[in-house]
This record gives C-alpha cells, structure tokens and sequence, in this order.
C-alpha cells in the first residue's frame, strides 16, 4: 500500500523564527505557525475561527538548499506563509523517565505571501505586495520552486515521481 505524507497550509508565523547553526555548515530555522479552522458556533450561529498552534522547522540541505535563510531574512512574528511540509514525530524521555512525543512539521516548500513588518516592494525587510513575485521578464519561468503546485505552469518539480500508470489507483 502507498503512503503519503504532505501537508499544505497558509497561516502566519506565531513567533519570531530561532535559528541554529551546524558545524557541517547547515542551519536550522524552528518557528511557531497557526492556521485557523471554521466552525459554526451552535449557539449563536455565527462562524468563528479556531486557531490550531504547530511547531515547524525547515534546514538548509543540500547545495541548493536555502528554506532557513529565507526565513532568517524575510520571516517575523506575523509573516503569512504558504507551506508545503511532511510530518515528524519527535519522541523524547524527559529527567523524570516520562515518555513524550511530538509531531512537527519540516518544511519542504514555502512561499512568502505578505508581510507585516510595513516593508515594501525590494525592501530588505522581505516585504512583499500582496503575495504577487516580481519577475524581470514579466512573467513567471516554465516552474519556479516557490510556487504552489497549482500555479506552476510547464515542467513539474524534480524528485522521484512514480508515471500515472504506476499509480495503484
């Protein structure tokens, strides 16, 4: 049987991102993230939001890797995100020998889509205008790897990608 393990979300950084440094050269950025569910308050019929608090972290890999650098330069507390992540479940004994466990998420993916911290367009701040990416040609390339899937046009992202007829379903 397949398993699949992708997480898609937009919401906002619930924290100013921490970041560690390895001695191979690599980085870690760690970050609190919530998104907000709907739900119809049964009382008073109103639709309220209820936000859901995640712990995530994204790391420099490979030679092509820059998630944590883009977050240590563009990301504060308030920043919306779109995220492309998998699920990790952290387990650990504490002093006192009781077990703990934690899923987080490790992102693989993000797109910058506005900011709070009052930076314009070009702005060293990472302020960006109404989520929309400035290209010198006026369009995006065939595939950009910040994008969305769903707004990616032409080739689809590199990795280990079964063809449709492999698919068991």
């Amino acid at each position: 049987m397949a398993n699949l393990n992708r997480v898609f979300l937009i919401g906002r950084l619930t924290r100013d991102p921490e970041f560690r440094t390895f001695s191979n050269g690599g980085k870690v950025a760690k970050f609190g993230f919530a998104v907000n569910n709907r739900k119809k308050n049964t009382q008073t019929g109103q639709w309220e939001d209820e936000p859901v608090w995640l712990n995530c972290e994204a790391f420099n890999r490979g030679d092509q890797g820059t998630l944590a650098d883009r977050i240590e330069r563009n990301c504060r507390k308030g920043t919306q995100l779109y995220l492309e992540c998998h699920l990790q479940l952290d387990s650990w004994t504490t002093q006192q020998g009781e077990k703990r466990s934690q899923l987080k998420l490790v992102v693989d993916n993000l797109q910058l889509l506005d900011s709070r911290q009052g930076g314009g367009e070009g702005s060293d701040e990472g302020g960006f205008s109404g989520g929309a990416k400035r290209y010198e040609s006026g369009r995006p390339p065939a595939y950009d790897e910040d994008m969305p899937p769903s707004l990616n046009q032409g080739n689809p992202p590199r990795g280990n990608f079964a063809p449709e007829s492999d698919l068991p379903f």
